[in-house]
């Protein structure tokens, strides 16, 4: 059984990287923000008496779920509306950074040239619009594996589906994010 300290401590190591995972899904700052709280409402709420060790898992599959629900929502809000500027959306924000972490160390280094950090800087950024090009279910298999770190089994329980599924959505983003990096002259 989780402590609230336990809770609490889970909940602060997560709140970061959960946040970018539901920009890149709903490319809304102010959703992504709604969708991590009820998140994080929903695992204390329901799942606080769990052992500190199911928390990452359980938390998993409650954003994947309330990531659902938030489309669904939207596709019966859009459904409502008849007008098509109520279905453009003017929130996006172009100078989220899923590398942030990277950028951070990179600009830290004092003697790497202006030149250089630019160019690094390019870079992530053609890295975070080929990531963010992907098809939703690929997207979100290649974030928990590769940037969650979560294995097959692990990612196949967070979304629902098998982990053949998970090996396959991860095999086509890693080709598809290649071919795009390829495309704009970056060479892994």
């Amino acid at each position: 059984m989780a402590t609230e300290q336990e809770l609490s401590d889970f909940l602060k190591s997560v709140e970061k990287r959960a946040f970018k995972r539901s920009m890149y899904h709903v490319r809304n700052e102010e959703s992504a923000l709604d969708i991590v709280q009820d998140s994080m409402m929903k695992l204390a709420e329901h799942y606080g008496h769990k052992s500190p060790e199911e928390l990452p898992m359980l938390f998993q599959r409650i954003l994947v779920n309330c990531t659902m629900d938030w489309f669904r929502r939207q596709k019966t809000q859009n459904a409502l509306f008849s007008r098509m500027s109520d279905f453009e959306s003017g929130n996006e924000d172009d100078n989220f950074n899923i590398l942030e972490v990277l950028s951070q160390s990179a600009n830290s280094e004092q003697n790497e040239s202006a030149e250089n950090q630019a160019d690094r800087a390019q870079t992530l950024q053609q890295i975070e619009m080929a990531i963010q090009d992907l098809p939703a279910r690929q997207r979100e298999a290649f974030l928990m594996r590769y940037w969650e770190e979560m294995d097959v089994a692990e990612t196949a329980t967070a979304m629902g589906c098998s982990q053949g599924s998970v090996k396959t959505h991860c095999s086509r983003a890693v080709a598809a994010l290649g071919k795009a990096l390829i495309a704009n002259g970056i060479h892994v």
